[in-house]
C-alpha cells in the first residue's frame, strides 16, 4: 500500500474547536478553550520547579499561559507586545486563571479563524501532532482515489445517499465548523459510514476470495458411510434433532472432493464430540486417517477417554501423541503413524510438529479453535503431502452472528443449537464474599448429598505465577475450612501426568471438592459434579464464566453454579455478573460479551490472520456488515477489476497472507 494512502487512512481520535475565540473574562475552571490577545508579561521563574509565565490581556482580563519545559527560542518568540492564540485547558490557579503547556501560535490581531474543526491523530513521541497533522493535509490534498464500488452495487444496497470515498475522507479529515463533534466521534456521520462500509467490503472480498481459493483445490473425496452408521448404531444414546442436522451437514461437505472448511459450533455440553467422532469414522472407513488437536492436554485426554470407549466398538486404532510423553514413546507413535498402523491421532501442539508425518491423512479436527493460530491449524492440514484435507473446527464459545459474518466468512458454519435430553438448566447464584461461609455450608451439604464440587480460584490477569499462588493458598484455606472431606488441586504448572492423575480421581468419585485454576474451563466431564463455586467471579470474562459453569449440570441432579464476588463490584463487572445470573444462552452472553469487550476475545489467535477492523464497530455497524456482505457477492460475479483495485487500496501485499 501506498504511504500517501496510509495517511489518508489514518483517521482523527477526536476533533477541537479552534474556528472560535473565548473571551478570557467568560472562562471557567475545567472549560478547554481558545483564547487570543496580547502579551502584556513574560518572565522565566527559577525558584522551585523552573518555569515560563507569559501574561495575556484581551479587552482588560488577563490569563497566564505556563510552561514547565521550554526553551531559550521560546522566551524571545513569546516577548512583551506579541500576539498569541492559545487552545488549552483552563485551571484555577494562585494568581487567577491558567493555561498550562497550551497549544499556541504567534498571530495578529485581525489573523483570520480557521473555518474547520481541527483533528487530532494518534500519534508516538518521535512525531508531533501538527507535523503529522501537516503531512495527512497533503496527502489530502493530492490523492485521486477513484470509487471502487460501482453505483449500482451501492444502490443495490440501499448505500446511493453515502458521499463519494474522496468526499467521506475530506469530512473525515476536515469536517466543517458546524460539525456535531458528537458524531464525528461516534463514527454515525455519513461520511464515516462510508469509510466504514469501505473497510467491511473489503474484509468481505479478501475472505471471499481465499475460501473461493481453498473451494479450487483438490481435496479427498471421503464418501464411505456404512462405519459412521455402525458406530452410530452402538452408540449407547440417539442423536438430538440438532446433532442430525449438522452431521448431515457435515457428512456431506465430507464426501465431496472440494476440501471441507466448518466450523462446528455449540454451548457447553451440547454434543459436538460425537459429531467429531463420526467425521473421523467417515475418514477411517473411507481408507484414510484423521487427527484431532487440542489446545491443552487435559482437554485432549478428555477427549481420548470419551473417544476410545465409543471407537473400540468399530475397531478403530487410536494414538495418543502429548508433550508429556517420553522421547522414545513420541518416536513410537510417529513411526506407527507415518506407517499407517494408526487411524486416529489424538493429541496437543505435538501433532504439527515437523517429525509427525501421516501416511494418508483426510480429515484434520481442531479443538477449541480459537486458541490456535492460523499457522498452526495450517501446519496440521499440511502434515501430510498431496492433497489438502478436510478440517473441521469446533468451538464452545458461541459466536455472535456479526462477528460470524465478517471474521467468519471464509468458513461454512454448522451450529448445535440443542442440548442433549435430561440436561438441567444450571441455577446461577450470585453470592458476596462477606457471605463465604454459608458457601462453605453448602459444599458440605452437597457431598453430604454424595454430590462433588469445583472451586475455581482467584484469576489474576497476566500473572501465572500469582495464579499459582492463588491456587496454593485456595487449597490450603479449603483444607482446613473443609476438614473431613477430600480436597484435590489442580492448575496449569503441575506436571502432565499428575494433573491427568487428579483428574482421574476426582472423575472418579475419589475426591469430593476439586480446587483448579481456569486449567478446567474446557473439556472437563464429571457428572455427578454438581456444584461449582468461581471465587472473585468479578475477575472473570463472561464467556469464560459461561465456559465454567458448562463443566456442571452434566448429569441428572439439578446444579448450581455460586459467583462469589468481592463486595462492591465495579460497574463493568456488575453488568457481567448480572448477565450470568440472567441468561444460559450462550448466544445472548456472547452478543454481550462482544458488546463488552470487542471481537478480540472471541477472535483468539485467528486475528493474527485476518484484518482486524480499524473503524468499524459490529455492534453499532451491523447494517454495514450485511451491506458490505451483500456489496461482495455482487462485485466478485460482476466487477473484477474493482475488486482488484479495492483489495490493493485496503490490503496491500496483506491480501497474498489470507489466501494462505
Amino acid at each position: 500500500m501506498r504511504s500517501g494512502d496510509d495517511l489518508l487512512l489514518h483517521l482523527p481520535l477526536r476533533y477541537e474547536d479552534e474556528t472560535r475565540l473565548t473571551p478570557i473574562a467568560r472562562l471557567a475552571d475545567g472549560m478547554t478553550a481558545q483564547v487570543q490577545g496580547e502579551i502584556v508579561d513574560s518572565e522565566s521563574h527559577s525558584r522551585g520547579r523552573r518555569s515560563l509565565v507569559v501574561r495575556l490581556r484581551d479587552d482588560g482580563a488577563e490569563l497566564n499561559l505556563r510552561f514547565l519545559n521550554f526553551y531559550p527560542s521560546q522566551v524571545a518568540q513569546l516577548a512583551r507586545g506579541r500576539w498569541v492564540r492559545a487552545y488549552g485547558e483552563v485551571r484555577a490557579g494562585l494568581f487567577g486563571f491558567e493555561m498550562v503547556h497550551p497549544r499556541y501560535r504567534l498571530v495578529s490581531p485581525d489573523t483570520q479563524l480557521p473555518e474547520r474543526l481541527t483533528p487530532v491523530y494518534p500519534t508516538s513521541s518521535t512525531i508531533p501532532q501538527h507535523q503529522l497533522r501537516k503531512v495527512i493535509l497533503e496527502a489530502l490534498s493530492h490523492a485521486q482515489w477513484r470509487d471502487t464500488i460501482p453505483t449500482k452495487v451501492l444502490q443495490a444496497i440501499g448505500a446511493a445517499d453515502l458521499p463519494p470515498i474522496m468526499q467521506a475522507l475530506r469530512e473525515v479529515h476536515c469536517p466543517p465548523a458546524a460539525a456535531d463533534p458528537a458524531e464525528l466521534l461516534a463514527r454515525r456521520t455519513p461520511a464515516s459510514r462510508r469509510i466504514i462500509l469501505e473497510e467491511l467490503l473489503a474484509q468481505q472480498l479478501s475472505l471471499r476470495q481465499a475460501r473461493a481459493a481453498r473451494a479450487s483445490r483438490s481435496g479427498i473425496a471421503l464418501a464411505r458411510v456404512q462405519r459412521c452408521n455402525s458406530l452410530l448404531a452402538a452408540l449407547p444414546f440417539s442423536l438430538t434433532a440438532a446433532q442430525q442436522r449438522v452431521w448431515r451437514e457435515i457428512s456431506t461437505d465430507l464426501a465431496r472432493s472440494q476440501p471441507m472448511n466448518r466450523l462446528l459450533q455449540g454451548d457447553v455440553g451440547s454434543g459436538k464430540t460425537v459429531i467429531a467422532a463420526l467425521a473421523a469414522m467417515q475418514a477411517i472407513g473411507s481408507g484414510h486417517q484423521a487427527a484431532l488437536m487440542a489446545p491443552t492436554e487435559i482437554l485432549a485426554q478428555q477427549h481420548r477417554d470419551k473417544l476410545v470407549p465409543w471407537l473400540d466398538t468399530q475397531a478403530v486404532r487410536v494414538g495418543w501423541l502429548a508433550g508429556s510423553l517420553t522421547p522414545r514413546a513420541k518416536k513410537q507413535i510417529r513411526q506407527a503413524v507415518a506407517a499407517g498402523e494408526i487411524d486416529l491421532l489424538i493429541g496437543t501442539h505435538a501433532l504439527i510438529e515437523e517429525s509427525v508425518v501421516f501416511d494418508r491423512m483426510a480429515l484434520a479436527i481442531v479443538d477449541e479453535q480459537h486458541r490456535f493460530g492460523v499457522a498452526q491449524r495450517l501446519a496440521l492440514r499440511q502434515r501430510n503431502d498431496g492433497l489438502l484435507p478436510h478440517q473441521l473446527m469446533m468451538s464452545a464459545t458461541p459466536i455472535p452472528r456479526t462477528l460470524a459474518m465478517t471474521f467468519y466468512a471464509d468458513l461454512d458454519v454448522s451450529v448445535i443449537d440443542e442440548l442433549p435430553p435430561g440436561r438441567k438448566p444450571v441455577t446461577t447464584k450470585l453470592i458476596a464474599d462477606r457471605r463465604r461461609d454459608e458457601v462453605i455450608d453448602r459444599v458440605r451439604h452437597a457431598v453430604r448429598e454424595g454430590r462433588q464440587v469445583y472451586w475455581v480460584c482467584p484469576l489474576i490477569e497476566e500473572s501465572e505465577a500469582l495464579d499459582l499462588q492463588n491456587a496454593l493458598e485456595t487449597f490450603e484455606r479449603l483444607t482446613q475450612e473443609l476438614a473431613g472431606l477430600r480436597v484435590g488441586l489442580v492448575h496449569g504448572r503441575l506436571p502432565a501426568e499428575q494433573k491427568a492423575t487428579t483428574m482421574a480421581a476426582f472423575k472418579a468419585g475419589e475426591t469430593d471438592v476439586l480446587v483448579a485454576t481456569t486449567v478446567i474451563e474446557v473439556g472437563v466431564d464429571v457428572p455427578n459434579a454438581s456444584l461449582m463455586v468461581i471465587e472473585h467471579a468479578e475477575r472473570f470474562g463472561l464467556s469464560q464464566l459461561h465456559q465454567l459453569r458448562g463443566r456442571v449440570g452434566r448429569g441428572a441432579h439439578q446444579s448450581v453454579c455460586v459467583l462469589l464476588y468481592r463486595h462492591p463490584a465495579g460497574a463493568l463487572a456488575r453488568e457481567r455478573l448480572t448477565t450470568m445470573y440472567e441468561s444460559s444462552d450462550g448466544f445472548e452472553i456472547a452478543r454481550r460479551d462482544l458488546a463488552l469487550r470487542g471481537p478480540g476475545e472471541f477472535l483468539g489467535a485467528r486475528q493474527s490472520g485476518a484484518m482486524l477492523l480499524r473503524f468499524a464497530d459490529l455492534e453499532r455497524d451491523a447494517d454495514l456488515v450485511e451491506a458490505a456482505q451483500a456489496a461482495a457477492k455482487m462485485m466478485l460475479q460482476a466487477y473484477p477489476d474493482e475488486v482488484a483495485a479495492h483489495l490493493l487500496r485496503w490490503l496491500g501485499s496483506r491480501e497474498e497472507f489470507l489466501r494462505a
